[in-house]
């Protein structure tokens, strides 16, 4: 049987790896000092579990039982501003579970916490390449915004890779993770079982204009990196309109002004775009009008651009058999305050789906609120979570 309060305690551990800001905030990114001394403090609590502890050369992190069994987790990772429950509810969900589940000689569990799910180097790179979609090398040559490489920033965990652990040891796999969105906080709920993952396209698009005086050069002969951008968003936001759905979305997240001073018209703009939808019909619409309004803008503005290689995972159905389990178990220990929704934030679970039966479970964020250092959750809706878990497990 699950324990609560240990759960809660071995929780509230893992936080202080990183703790920082107001609440309960945490910055611990892929492969930074917190992140690794989180994933080697994981191993000493799998092998006391009585799991067998498994580092694979990305930095993704198993505890493993014997023999063919279910694998639970998520990630540890954070953003560089994050909050303290986000992958880190499921990883310490399933290590709950598993222990719990081999101290009764129940069924066997696994447990897994995958490495930068968060992004620093690409979109859930650690399961991307557990599951065959990138290959090391491939991965290697990724880098972060301030130019670092994977193959070097993995480095940092170098002492800790014991091999490769194969997915066919795993009969299917359970994501329980917040739900960092409003839904069912708002419904005054406290568990939601996940129907489908949306699917995300993701690439940086440059402007490249002409750098100069901003005192002498007149407007209409300029050729402004940013203003291009500033066309370019206002363009986008008008051409998706009839395209999109209340569910999609699209975010220009980060932006790189050259050489962002007061005095200089910008020469270059390098931003990140990306969206959301659960059709993959309608993301590829929607890449064919961002490529067009880039280029559309950059004819009319002087300027050139270019667009990154696009990376990407289509949208994911929750198996059926899964998910059927998770919504009973539901029933039995929440009744009536779960309901069945979608999922539009990404997670590892969407590139494990390529590999073997998933399925999620999120629940109640408070407020809504996530990457940030006010996310938070109830104690009993973690609990609940974690026995609704157990309930389907068992």
């Amino acid at each position: 049987m699950v324990q609560p309060e240990r759960f809660l305690r071995d929780l509230e551990r893992l936080r202080q790896f990183g703790a920082a800001g107001v609440g309960k905030g945490v910055i611990r990114p892929a492969y930074s000092e917190a992140d690794v001394a989180a994933r080697k403090w994981l191993v000493e609590q799998i092998a006391e579990a009585g799991l067998h502890a498994e580092v694979d050369a990305l930095g993704n992190v198993f505890g493993l039982a014997d023999g063919s069994s279910l694998l639970i987790g998520s990630h540890t990772d954070s953003q560089p501003q994050g909050g303290w429950l986000d992958g880190a509810f499921g990883v310490m969900a399933g290590l709950e579970v598993a222990r719990a589940a081999k101290e009764a000689s129940g069924p066997p569990i696994s447990v897994v916490s995958f490495q930068d799910e968060e992004g620093r180097f690409g979109v859930l790179t650690g399961s991307t390449v557990w599951a065959g979609r990138m290959s090391m090398a491939q991965a290697d040559a990724l880098t972060d915004h301030q130019g670092v490489t994977l193959g070097q920033a993995r480095q940092a965990m170098a002492d800790m890779v014991t091999g490769e652990v194969s997915a066919d040891r795993f009969t299917g796999y359970i994501e329980p993770h917040i739900e960092q969105g409003p839904v069912l906080d708002v419904a005054g709920e406290a568990v939601g079982i996940v129907t489908d993952i949306v699917g995300i396209r993701d690439m940086n698009i440059t402007f490249n204009g002409q750098q100069n005086h901003a005192g002498t050069t007149p407007m209409g002969l300029r050729r402004d990196a940013f203003q291009a951008l500033s066309a370019f968003n206002e363009a986008l936001n008008d051409r998706l309109r009839n395209v999109v759905t209340p569910q999609t979305v699209w975010t220009i997240g980060h932006v790189d002004v050259t050489p962002n001073a007061s005095s200089i018209v910008p020469g270059q703009v390098r931003f990140s775009m990306q969206w959301r939808d659960g059709d993959a019909d309608r993301l590829a619409r929607m890449e064919q009008i961002i490529r067009e309004a880039a280029a559309e803008i950059a004819e009319a503005r002087g300027v050139e651009t270019h667009a990154s290689d696009m990376l990407g995972i289509d949208p994911v159905p929750m198996d059926a058999g899964l998910r059927t389990r998770l919504e009973r178990a539901a029933e039995q220990v929440v009744s009536g305050r779960w309901r069945r929704l979608p999922s539009g934030a990404l997670h590892d679970a969407s590139n494990v789906a390529q590999l073997m039966p998933v399925a999620m479970l999120f629940v109640a964020s408070i407020n809504g609120i996530s990457h940030a250092f006010e996310e938070d959750t109830s104690d009993a809706d973690l609990v609940a979570g974690l026995q609704t878990l157990a309930a389907a497990v068992q």
